[in-house]
């Protein structure tokens, strides 16, 4: 009779081909520069301000009273992820943000929203109803990347900005789907949001979406039978910082990964020799994924660092972003360390942009009106939409994703980060 190790080798062998199983690390003897990549960063520091005016705004419509006072804002800095003092930041924005003496102590700012503000807080809550479909599908898909199909509410709150799911998703959005999640109790005690029903047609990662065009239509059935088993040598799309690309020693590196089996982040990747290639492979085709199903598709270090033990990924997976320059980008942009897909990008700009991500570039776009224009930004108002469209169509022209600058040394991943990754 088999013992349990040998099962398990059984089960391993016959889940992945033997000579998959035993490609052992070479690539770690390639070593390569952090490159600053300028256009990234300004993206990244960008939507550091609207994500930050987005929290305030919600403080205010959550507080009862209807306003926030500049006492109550005072130690909010670091919580809001800001480099100047909150007071500064949310003054300079007065098309979103009203500034007035509070009714009982007169030398007490207080702070609510415009007329403006709450008009787009209502396009908001428009947004989110229409795109619920979606949120529910992203949330599903994240949940079923999982060990046990589950994850900690504390694990999902510093993610709610990044996957566009709403401040409440813990209340209404369970409620109104009980056919989908559910809340559960941890060994260790925790709160968890778990799937009740995996859903085949999530399963499909956005990499395999991609390669299915590739396949012949003589093909397609068993072609996409080998995409969904994990059988398939898909290719990561690569984009390179200027120079990397044409080095033989990366181009050769490259080349044998992308030639390794591509595993769904949606397998069981249990029989996988942690320490092999094809883990390896399977590691950034997790990060690959996780980062797509972000609106912007970035998301601070620290966030995936919670996630490690539900998705399987190995103690220091974050190495994984500097070894793979051409999938992912390290930036250290506002005091803390945002991990993006360079796919997700182009020329300066979000590629396929979510109906979310187009309502906060129109909020932005009030936002640096009332920072250019002040008290003219009200006579605008009217015209929004289409001088939005307008900034969104000549956004990105001259802007190019090869402004890159090769930085002395090498990004050091275990260095301690400055500032905070809270969210």
């Amino acid at each position: 009779m088999m013992n349990s190790k040998a099962q398990q080798l059984l089960a391993s062998l016959t889940k992945f081909p033997l000579h998959n199983l035993h490609h052992y690390r070479t690539i770690a003897k390639v070593r390569l520069k952090w490159v600053k990549n300028r256009s990234l960063d300004h993206i990244i520091d960008v939507q550091t301000d609207i994500k930050a005016a987005c929290l305030i705004k919600d403080a205010i419509l959550r507080s009862p009273a209807g306003f926030l006072t500049s006492k109550s804002l005072l130690d909010s800095q670091k919580l809001l992820g800001l480099t100047v003092p909150t007071l500064r930041f949310i003054r300079r924005y007065p098309t979103l943000f009203e500034e007035y003496p509070h009714p009982k102590y007169p030398s007490l700012a207080c702070f609510k929203l415009t007329q403006l503000g709450e008009m787009m807080q209502d396009k908001e809550i428009r947004v989110f109803e229409e795109c619920e479909g979606d949120i529910v599908e992203r949330l599903s898909r994240l949940l079923m990347m999982t060990r046990n199909q589950s994850l900690p509410l504390q694990s999902l709150h510093p993610l709610k900005w990044d996957l566009g799911l709403p401040h409440d998703f813990d209340r209404n959005l369970i409620k109104k789907y009980p056919d989908h999640f559910r809340l559960v109790k941890a060994t260790n005690g925790l709160n968890c949001l778990k799937l009740v029903t995996w859903r085949e047609e999530f399963s499909v990662s956005m990499l395999q979406k991609m390669n299915e065009k590739s396949i012949d239509d003589k093909n397609v059935i068993s072609g996409y039978r080998e995409l969904k088993r994990g059988k398939a040598a898909l290719e990561f799309p690569m984009s390179f910082p200027r120079g990397y690309g044409a080095q033989k020693k990366v181009k050769a590196w490259m080349d044998e990964f992308q030639k390794l089996p591509y595993i769904s982040p949606y397998e069981d990747s249990r029989g996988i020799d942690p320490n092999s290639e094809l883990m390896e492979k399977r590691v950034v085709g997790v990060l690959h994924e996780l980062l797509s199903l972000t609106i912007y598709k970035k998301t601070k270090r620290n966030n995936l660092r919670s996630l490690r033990e539900e998705l399987n990924l190995p103690h220091k997976f974050t190495r994984i972003f500097t070894r793979y320059p051409g999938i992912f980008y390290l930036s250290l942009k506002c005091k803390t360390t945002t991990v993006a897909l360079r796919e997700g990008y182009r020329r300066g700009r979000l590629v396929d942009p979510h109906p979310l991500a187009r309502h906060r570039d129109k909020l932005h776009y009030v936002m640096r009106t009332g920072l250019i224009y002040r008290s003219k930004a009200a006579d605008m108002l009217p015209h929004l939409e289409s001088l939005v469209d307008n900034a969104e169509d000549n956004a990105g022209e001259e802007e190019s994703d090869e402004e890159e600058t090769i930085v002395d040394g090498e990004y050091n991943d275990s260095e301690a980060e400055t500032g905070s990754d809270e969210d």
